[in-house]
């Protein structure tokens, strides 16, 4: 909910360096200065300002093949992974966790079940998956914001950041995370859904992805262990169609086009998941 997060809210249109704090009315957030949010009626509200966001969200179709794929538990290893090393950081059952590029806040839901006395901020570019993110769990709120622009969350609001298949913007991770807080992110290696990459065309994933993460979250805090999160999936056809459809791919591939080439391999089709989960602590 809205009311369990809004102190750790700012206002996106102040001075960023004041960290002006946000109130909740009646579906309506507002700043002393009296710039005001509309809550939408899915329960999510829109901090953007300006121009449009450097990365567009995931559309409807997209995030309804997640929230198919999601729920079919394929990806559960990833969110018991997530979940553990969240309960271990707060090992006293509070605090606060920011999914930074949250979807439909599968993940974040998860973590918050585990660790019984923490909220959520679930943050997205995308309406649609915010949508689905503000009813995922009874203690998320759900915020609309974009992940290269400064982040409308008060310096120190989180004490956990999760960045899962997310953009990384490692100066704004840096301030919003208290001292001692870690962000804990989940990258594909090279090996993630390469079968499925293989058969439709898709853009495989960057060997030297774990190298890129470093460079944009190193020159700000300071790595504190990786772990790599693997299994395969038995999946059929419909299921194989929803892992590709769900991500970047779908966006070089029509519906139609991806069924075929889906269709054209043996069923069930055997499928790598390839994770790496990195920890990056705020020491000072």
């Amino acid at each position: 909910m809205l009311a369990d997060v809004v102190d750790r809210l700012r206002c996106p249109h102040c001075d960023s360096a004041a960290d002006v704090p946000l109130t909740l009315g009646d579906r309506i957030l507002r700043c002393p200065e009296g710039h005001t949010f509309d809550v939408a009626r899915q329960g999510y509200v829109s901090l953007l300002t300006g121009r449009a966001p450097a990365v567009p969200g995931d559309t409807a179709a997209m995030v309804a093949a997640r929230e198919s794929f999601l729920a079919g538990g394929h990806f559960a290893p990833i969110a018991e992974a997530l979940a553990g090393r969240v309960a271990a950081a707060v090992p006293g059952g509070g605090g606060g966790v920011l999914d930074l590029g949250a979807g439909t806040g599968y993940y974040l839901a998860a973590v918050l079940e585990a660790v019984p006395g923490a909220i959520g901020i679930a943050a997205d570019v995308s309406g649609f998956a915010l949508r689905r993110a503000a009813r995922a769990h009874p203690r998320i709120g759900a915020i609309r914001c974009d992940a290269w622009r400064p982040l409308p969350f008060r310096t120190g609001a989180a004490d956990v950041v999760l960045n899962v298949f997310a953009p990384r913007n490692g100066g704004e991770l840096y301030r919003v995370l208290r001292p001692g807080g870690v962000v804990l992110v989940v990258a594909p290696t090279d090996r993630h859904l390469r079968e499925l990459a293989g058969a439709v065309g898709a853009v495989s994933v960057d060997p030297r992805k774990s190298d890129r993460v470093d460079a944009a979250l190193g020159p700000h805090l300071s790595a504190a262990g990786t772990e790599a999160v693997e299994t395969t999936l038995t999946l059929d056809h419909a299921a194989a169609v929803t892992a590709v459809a769900m991500g970047p791919a779908a966006w070089h591939v029509g519906p139609e086009e991806l069924a075929a080439r889906v269709g054209a391999l043996p069923e069930p089709v055997e499928v790598t998941v390839s994770v790496t989960l990195s920890a990056y602590e705020r020491v000072a």
